[in-house]
Parts: C-alpha cells; structure tokens; sequence
C-alpha cells in the first residue's frame, strides 16, 4: 500500500507540474538515470531525456497551456516499476492516458507518459461498458 500511495504522489505531482506550468517540478520528476520516452497527444514519439524536457518546456511555456485535471488514477504495481492508468479532463475533452515510474534513489520518478483519445469520454473507468470488442 504504501509504494501505491507513493507512486499516487509522484502522478499527483506530474498533473500538479503541468497544471501549474512548472517546469522545475516537471524536470525533477522524470528519471535522470533510466532512459525515457513521451508521446503527448498528435506529437511522433519522442525518446530521450533532452527531447522529451524540451518537449514539456514548449507546452509549459505555451500562454495556450490547456487546463488539466487527472482522475481515476489506478496504480499497476511490478516491483520497482509501476504503471498508472487514468483519465485527462483537458479542455472540453477527455484523454486517457499511461504513466509509468520507476524508484530511483528512493524515490518514484518517471520514465514515460502517453495520452492520447478516447472513445469512453467524460467517464472514468468504473464506469466505462464492459464486454466491448474490438
């Protein structure tokens, strides 16, 4: 439970930093050890430590920075990784979205994060229909 809550705070503090536009909280939260990885919504893959900061640099940034909220937040744990899955409120819309961490000198950092659409919008996971195939 207490790596779970952890791995919460350090997925708190990623919506915190991008909601707050503060570029010093987001570079302290992303590994500085483990390679890392970043597909915001639209944008190519972007793989590398320089690449995917400059990439969060230009949104923070941005005077056009999009209001974000995260809920429904679950936390997949596997050892010292974990995974959180949940949804973006941005804007009018909803994305879903992964973010995965890794324990670090004792603490959980981040290593990637993706988000892209969805087709269940403005619902979290409880209550997204069960049984869809694709």
């Amino acid at each position: 439970m207490g790596d779970a809550k952890a791995v919460l705070t350090a997925n708190q503090t990623f919506y915190r930093a991008f909601s707050d536009g503060d570029m010093d909280a987001m570079d302290a939260l992303w590994s500085s050890q483990a390679p890392v990885a970043c597909t915001h919504p639209g944008w190519a893959v972007l793989t590398g430590r320089h690449t995917v900061m400059d990439s969060w640099r230009t949104i923070l940034d941005s005077p056009g920075r999009p209001n974000i909220t995260c809920r429904g937040a679950e936390v997949h744990g596997l050892g010292d990784a974990a995974y959180v899955t949940c949804y973006e409120d941005i804007g009018s819309g909803t994305l879903a979205a992964t973010n995965v961490f890794v324990l670090e000198d004792g603490a959980w950092r981040m290593v990637h994060h993706q988000a892209g659409p969805t087709a269940v919008l403005g619902i979290g996971a409880a209550d997204a229909p069960t049984g869809v195939v694709h």
